[in-house]
């Protein structure tokens, strides 16, 4: 088991601070992906946050009702395997080419 903090992502549109509303999730709580975890509120709307992973609540960083900063922990969850998403691209040249115009005749 590896733990693995989500931190106040980026809420757009310039924001740079958000205020716990409601916490859809307690500690020690199992959350799957995509879940909802928190309900924030910005200068602009409520906006809720789903979890970015499945694993289990080990903290919330903030209580309902405080300020965060976007970049600031969110949660800390432990998860059965921390690792990265996607794959890492090989260097070299690409095994592909593309034509931006068709051969001559």
């Amino acid at each position: 088991m590896a733990e693995t903090v989500f931190h106040l992502p980026d809420l757009g549109e310039g924001l740079i601070e958000a205020k716990v509303l409601e916490w859809h999730v307690a500690e020690g709580e199992l959350v799957e992906r995509n879940a909802p975890l928190v309900e924030v509120e910005t200068s602009k709307s409520a906006v809720e946050i789903p979890s970015p992973q499945t694993g289990r609540v080990v903290r919330r960083h903030a209580a309902e009702d405080d300020s965060l900063r976007v970049g600031d922990p969110l949660v800390t969850f432990e998860v059965d395997q921390a690792g990265i998403v996607g794959t890492v691209p090989r260097e070299g040249r690409p095994a592909r080419r593309v034509r931006l115009r068709p051969p001559e005749e």
